[in-house]
């Protein structure tokens, strides 16, 4: 794999830790993990309590168990050196001391793969927990159950598991020297990304990639191959990385609904633009593309490695 392009993945996708599912029904073990586990805070709003190591950088501030209250939500994360992780949620007044809280968009590119992965799970199920209070069916109140991972209707006891919509993102080249990136319509300007869309029911990942390009701005695609995926939970998104290339005419032609702009780029342009970025800053307004995703995204691990020439194909 070329320098600067990880071969693990997207840093939301590099966590290898022991889920234990099997531990989910066992109320007993569940009981006892609690009391000597370590506990991820989130809060409704999906931010987490942070501190400092030694060496000044921020980390996530883990809990222990007789921190959190009785009433909060806990769900159960895993294992990880023979330790149980569990998550909690609790507001962001709850922990005594001036407790600073940060979100994942914040941490994500300063913390190590672990603490990401068990992070990106908390809030992806505080969110779901969020949305589905009811059942779909009847409509009754639903609780939770399996340790945070279903949520039980206590009317006709059906389970409801958490849901993860498929989203397909893909980085479109021309086969040679440019990449199309496009920019929202409530995007600031000169901000550009790759183009992304949901799959609908019935569909392939290839062909809802080959759609959402055509319907975004009007250009065919061919060659169309998986890079990566990476879990998204703002709220409950699974992206689906691919890359395609151009297929005949590079005209665009935007649907202004989804799209503000979209343009195709040089690999000089997109370099800079992502050296600003990384920099913490923007290109001015004489340029077009000032910035482009950050490292927490996979649309930025489709540019690195379309940059790098780590595409498939």
């Amino acid at each position: 794999m070329p320098d600067g392009v990880r071969p693990d993945g997207p840093l939301l996708s590099r966590a290898s830790y022991d889920r234990a599912a099997q531990r989910r029904t066992d109320d007993a073990w569940l009981a006892e993990a609690w009391q000597r586990s370590r506990v991820l805070v989130v809060s409704p709003k999906s931010a987490t309590p942070v501190t400092a190591d030694d060496d000044g950088r921020v980390v996530v501030a883990l809990q222990e168990a007789r921190a959190i209250g009785a009433d909060a939500p806990r769900r159960f994360l895993g294992i990880v050196d023979h330790v149980p992780y569990f998550a909690a949620t609790l507001g962001a007044d709850a922990l005594d001391g001036g407790t600073d809280w940060l979100t994942l968009r914040d941490l994500g590119p300063v913390l190590d793969d672990v603490t990401a992965g068990m992070l990106t799970s908390a809030i992806a199920l505080e969110q779901w927990h969020q949305r589905h209070t009811r059942c779909p069916l009847c409509g009754t109140p639903t609780a939770e159950a399996h340790a945070g991972w279903i949520r039980r209707c206590p009317k006709d006891g059906t389970d409801h598991f958490p849901r993860t919509d498929p989203a397909v993102i893909m980085l479109i080249h021309d086969g040679a020297d440019r990449t199309l990136l496009g920019r929202g319509q409530q995007w600031g300007e000169g901000r550009f990304s790759t183009l992304a869309g949901f799959v609908e029911p019935g569909e392939s990942l290839e062909a809802a990639v080959a759609r959402e390009v055509f319907e975004e701005v009007g250009v065919a695609v061919t060659d169309i191959r998986y890079v990566a995926s990476q879990p998204w939970p703002f709220p409950a998104s699974l992206m689906l990385g691919f890359s395609g290339r151009l297929d005949g005419d590079p005209s665009i032609h935007l649907d202004t609904v989804e799209m503000a702009e979209a343009g195709w780029f040089t690999r000089d342009e997109v370099e800079r633009a992502a050296a600003w970025v990384d920099a913490g800053s923007e290109g001015g307004p004489d340029v077009r593309l000032r910035a482009i995703s950050p490292k927490l995204s996979i649309s930025r691990y489709l540019v690195d490695c379309w940059l790098a020439g780590a595409l498939p194909g």
